[in-house]
């Protein structure tokens, strides 16, 4: 057990603020893309460095982990987790601190959620004497690019030893006000597979479509008969998004091409029926593309699983959050179809993802993966200090 009250970490975490700006600061105006994050990941290991907190470099490529041993008993092990990669977005919010890396932006809150768990980390740290237990700290390279970050970490072993009892992670809500948190027990986040379809047939003159295979049409009616699976197959308690954003067939107002490429997404919140879907996807396609004597190629890019929160550590996250803020600032998400590979630590670990709110009090928020997200940097005091005392008191079942 460890006799620190809420009182002490709003005091350290308030004293740390304006560091927790320079790092947030810092990491925004030099983004990188995802596995690319060297000159991020020697930023963030050196201020590690500086606070002589133990770390583990090189971890899926450039990822980090560090490790604080409490000093008073045992407890349990307690995994944090960041992403440190940005997104391809050319920044137009003019901020003083604004990307100076062309084309490449924070714009989706990773930035503060390194700079978070950096000063979660030196709080930790300077109080490790009066607590018992481990807490791992992860900075995790490419959340957002396939096949994420999280599963080549789970896949190197490099949670391992030790390994986790539970894992905890956050993430930045444009639409919340700042101040505020949010729990959602059991599912929450989708799974985000990359669904390719090519259908293939013999090609020709518009004009005469009696001597040819029209792909156009055969690829149309794949897309309007894949909906079925949604709207016919899927239990409707089950929630599923399959969407079709990309079709191309390079050919003309007279031309019918040979081929027509389709691609998609699919979003499940079961992972039974994940597996299930795809292959009715597959079943559906071909043989519709078969019934205007074309061929139907199918290749779905397994992605991200879903995120599940632990009934239980979520349960008591939220009375933390509760204990630390105020049962006003404590809000009930709603399940979201957006993809995070922090699925992966959630099909692995009893784990719990939540949001911080980081809307703006006055100007302009922006939202998520735009060039003018502009988070409220007042937040980063809710998210270092909640983080901070939610692992504080879960190091003990």
């Amino acid at each position: 057990m460890h006799n620190i009250d809420r009182e002490t970490i709003q005091k350290l975490t308030q004293e740390i603020y304006k560091d927790l700006l320079t790092y947030r600061r810092q990491l925004h105006q030099n983004p990188e893309l995802s596995f690319e994050e060297n000159e991020t990941a020697r930023y963030i290991s050196q201020i590690l460095r500086n606070h002589d907190i133990p770390i583990r470099e090189g971890i899926a490529g450039t990822g980090i982990i560090a490790t604080i041993q409490g000093e008073r008993g045992t407890g349990r092990t307690i995994a944090l987790r960041a992403d440190m990669d940005a997104l391809p977005i050319r920044e137009a919010t003019g901020l003083p601190f604004a990307s100076q890396n062309n084309g490449v932006m924070h714009a989706c809150g990773h930035d503060a959620h390194s700079a978070s768990l950096l000063g979660t980390g030196i709080i930790l740290n300077r109080l490790k004497k009066q607590w018992g237990g481990t807490i791992l700290l992860i900075f995790q390279p490419g959340e957002e690019k396939f096949p994420g970050g999280a599963s080549l970490i789970l896949k190197e072993g490099a949670l391992n030893h030790p390994r986790p009892d539970l894992i905890i992670g956050q993430h930045v809500l444009p639409e919340m006000a700042s101040g505020n948190v949010g729990f959602k027990k059991g599912m929450y986040m989708a799974s985000g597979d990359e669904v390719y379809i090519t259908v293939n047939g013999k090609g020709g003159h518009a004009a005469m479509p009696h001597t040819l295979n029209d792909t156009i049409l055969a690829a149309s009616q794949v897309i309007v008969n894949l909906q079925q699976i949604v709207s016919r197959i899927v239990p409707a308690n089950i929630p599923t998004v399959l969407s079709f954003g990309h079709i191309e067939g390079k050919g003309a107002t007279n031309i019918i091409p040979e081929e027509v490429a389709i691609a998609g997404t699919l979003r499940t919140m079961n992972e039974d029926w994940r597996s299930r879907i795809k292959d009715k996807i597959r079943h559906i396609a071909e043989t519709t593309a078969a019934t205007y004597g074309c061929r139907a190629e199918v290749d779905i890019k397994d992605g991200y699983p879903m995120v599940l929160n632990n009934e239980e550590v979520t349960a008591r996250a939220q009375e933390l959050a509760t204990e630390y803020l105020g049962k006003a600032h404590v809000e009930t998400m709603e399940t979201r179809m957006t993809a995070e590979d922090f699925g992966f630590y959630s099909q692995e670990f009893p784990a719990t993802f939540y949001r911080f709110g980081v809307r703006q009090n006055d100007g302009e928020t922006g939202a998520l993966h735009t060039p003018r997200f502009n988070l409220n940097e007042k937040s980063l005091e809710t998210s270092c200090g909640l983080m901070t005392w939610v692992a504080l008191n879960m190091l003990q079942p």
